[in-house]
């Protein structure tokens, strides 16, 4: 048995190197034709995956002199693999005559599109690459465009790569290391042998080294850029903007402890909130617009310590009715005492998603028309006051169609925070309080510390203006942002959504900020509710990749047409003060309401000095100038201080380059490769060796040109010779006197 064993290890291990090397370029593949995510569906990766693998298996298991039988095996897995994983539906009945079964044929290979293409197109690829990458530049150039591909394609859309890049380049270094040691069986067979029957303390060190780098690597938070690439400075010293399209995936690393597997994206359900998600950059929808707003959904009322649903509907549905085109919408509350600004938008949907509520600045005054501006608005909207909402009836029905364009006006309450520091929060009204008790509720089981923080954070506050104004203030500064927040953090003392955040997380997106502020300032008595919506976009609208930064100086108004993406999604708050009516309130850190705010703030704007206004821009621009030219200044000044170092330390450097080039060979192996290095330096100098000589007869020959090298010549030949391939092994001594000797040479050569 023993023997059997030894035999079956002896042809496992036969041609190892070439070997790992088909298994290196299937893990590297599999790992490349990630940047296909989205469009390639999942039996696709599957069969990608096992048609690889299974390649790679065969030439580890077939030996590689057996080249047809080895592709012909190949082939036939592929196809095997994708009949069994293509969901195809076989036909039972079996033909009878010829032209039968070449229908029957026809009828099971059409179902193979597209799949047997792209299994045959990574098939070759794998083999392709397999003959290419035979020499060690070959292999980086293999490996190093991998890496470009995965990284290029991270940056550039919304797939996260980064653990596919950390394996290709632990692949990478694997590949390198086999090679070195295939280069040193070869080149020095006796180390070789003698390293082989030490295998874990090969093997081990490696491992470990490699181990260690791919931890680290994959577990280091990830940081902003410090300096910028020379293209995008050079393009906004003239005035341009370069765009990239990292968001957010480009701070926040993966956390392990994160139940992240959604995409970002409207909510349907918001009972349990928590988790993470990954950012979708898809268009959902662009909005012509007067004016930049938030584009509200829906709200929810009762918070269940988990997250939000909707409770007594029958009193959260006063005064509904239907909607008729181009009749303002009735409204539950008295007209705000700062005014309201007419906003008029056209939204047109680009998803075919269907949604409960139309979606618009908020209120909502009055629907202009739905999908057809000569037409009556169609039935199943209905229009409820008392949550702001144009709900679209049965909307979760199969065959319900959701609008694909419409108009509607808003009237958006003007803020004047000096009337609203004097206005209560809540209803004087009796009965009105009565009806919107749930704007208050909070659950028994809410931990007294959460009160008791709200509390501590409003304790200045002499209005209730001030009081959500602290609390929101207070969100955005002490807790961080993050789409994947450390579950990790959670000790499982409390189960309460708020809670958590508050206390352990810290951390979080829209959904933790917005929920903790809505229950914080129920619990100081102040009538919320929780609004789901989109922030505004990306204005100009632009196709892919997050939006850009919007520029309130050159577009005070945010006029125009905003395409708004899946990862615009958002949720924020909203409280009822007396005389103004519901009041957004946005708590979630690096987002900012586009408020209207009162004329008497807007008054001082034209008093601005248009050659200060300029002249600021202009120190503005130069002080960035300024301080790009003393980053890269600073850049060379140390690389000039690094070489002035390295030249004075030259010769201390070589000699410790030396060592951890050479420090692992043995004295025999120093010896050959310093010959090695003679030998470069004679090609340089027109002595080559040709293919069919010996080095003794290549080194006879060049003696008869050189004669005063003659006796050199020949004791660098008899040490070569003798470490090369006699079993005595030289001393360190020797192989010192060699070195000196072989550099000797060199200098008289030039």
């Amino acid at each position: 048995m023993r023997q059997v064993l030894k035999s079956i290890g002896s042809y496992i291990t036969a041609d190892w190197y070439e070997k790992l090397r088909f298994i290196f370029i299937a893990i590297i593949l599999t790992n490349t034709i990630s940047i296909f995510e989205g469009y390639w569906w999942d039996e696709t990766y599957e069969i990608a995956y096992y048609t690889l693998f299974a390649a790679a298996a065969i030439d580890v298991l077939l030996p590689l002199r057996f080249r047809y039988l080895n592709l012909v095996l190949k082939i036939c897995t592929a196809i095997f693999i994708t009949t069994q994983l293509a969901r195809m539906d076989w036909l039972v009945a079996s033909p009878q005559r010829w032209d039968e079964w070449i229908w029957w044929l026809q009828a099971h290979v059409v179902q193979l599109n597209p799949y047997i293409w792209i299994s045959a197109a990574l098939l070759l690829l794998h083999i392709l690459f397999g003959i290419w990458t035979t020499t060690r530049i070959r292999m980086f150039g293999f490996v190093g465009v991998s890496i470009l591909v995965l990284t290029i394609a991270d940056s550039f859309t919304p797939i996260w790569l980064w653990d596919e890049v950390g394996m290709v380049v632990f692949i990478g270094l694997l590949w390198l290391v086999a090679s070195h040691m295939s280069r040193l069986k070869r080149e020095h067979p006796n180390s070789w042998k003698e390293l082989i029957e030490y295998p874990l303390q090969l093997i081990l060190p490696i491992a470990l080294v490699l181990s260690v780098l791919m931890i680290v690597g994959l577990n280091m938070p990830s940081l902003s850029p410090i300096l910028q690439d020379p293209y995008t400075i050079w393009k906004e010293s003239k005035g341009e903007k370069v765009e990239v399209f990292l968001g957010d995936k480009g701070a926040d690393s993966v956390t392990p402890g994160s139940t992240a597997s959604a995409s970002s994206g409207y909510s349907r359900n918001d009972q349990k909130l928590g988790g993470g998600f990954e950012y979708d950059y898809s268009p959902m929808m662009t909005v012509t617009t007067s004016h930049r707003s938030y584009w509200r959904g829906e709200s929810k009322n009762f918070y269940t310590g988990e997250g939000w649903v909707n409770a007594e509907v029958g009193q959260s549905e006063r005064g509904v009715t239907g909607v008729q085109k181009g009749q303002v919408l009735s409204s539950l509350d008295e007209p705000p005492v700062a005014g309201t600004l007419e906003i008029n938008q056209i939204v047109t949907m680009i998803r075919k998603d269907t949604y409960p509520v139309l979606f618009a600045a908020a209120p909502l005054t009055k629907v202009n028309w739905i999908n057809d501006d000569q037409k009556e608005i169609p039935t199943g909207y209905i229009w409820v006051p008392d949550t702001n909402e144009l709900r679209l009836l049965n909307w979760s029905m199969k065959n319900r169609i959701y609008p694909k364009t419409y108009s509607v006006t808003s009237s958006v309450p003007v803020l004047d925070e000096e009337l609203l520091k004097k206005a209560k929060a809540g209803w004087t009204n009796k009965a009105e309080a009565a009806s919107n008790r749930y704007y208050l509720q909070v659950p028994d089981t809410l931990p007294d510390r959460v009160k008791q923080l709200a509390m501590d954070v409003t304790a200045e506050a002499t209005n209730d203006y001030d009081k959500a104004k602290l609390l929101e203030t207070y969100l955005r500064l002490n807790y961080n942002y993050n789409n994947k927040p450390d579950e990790t953090k959670l000790t499982g003392s409390t189960s309460d959504f708020v809670d958590q955040f508050l206390f352990e997380l810290k951390e979080g997106y829209c959904d933790y900020f917005s929920t903790s502020m809505a229950v914080m300032a129920r619990s100081l008595g102040l009538p919320t509710r929780w609004v789901k919506g989109f922030a505004p976009g990306a204005l100009p609208a632009s196709d892919f990749g997050p939006p850009t930064e919007f520029r309130e100086d050159v577009n005070p108004s945010g006029a125009g047409t905003y395409m708004v993406r899946n990862s615009d999604a958002h949720s924020w708050v909203e409280i009822y003060f007396e005389g103004f009516g519901w009041i957004p309130f946005e708590a979630t850190a690096g987002f900012s309401f586009p408020y209207s705010f009162a004329e008497e703030e807007k008054e001082v704007l034209p008093e601005i000095d248009t050659d200060t206004e300029a002249s600021t821009e202009s120190v503005q621009s130069a002080s960035k100038s300024n301080a790009r030219i003393w980053t890269w200044s600073a850049v060379a000044l140390l690389a000039v201080v690094a070489a002035v170092w390295l030249f004075v330390r030259r010769t201390k450097v070589i000699v410790f380059f030396r060592k951890l080039r050479h420090g692992s060979y043995t004295s025999n192996d120093r010896i050959v490769l310093e010959t090695q290095k003679l030998l470069r330096v004679c090609k340089k100098r027109g002595m080559e060796r040709e293919d069919h000589e010996t080095l003794r007869e290549a080194v006879m020959r060049w003696s008869q040109s050189q004669k005063r090298l003659r006796d050199d010549f020949k004791t660098v030949l008899d040490r070569f010779e003798q470490a090369k391939y006699s079993p005595i092994m030289a001393t360190n001594e020797e192989a010192d006197r060699f070195v000196l000797k072989v550099k000797s040479l060199i200098d008289q050569l030039r």
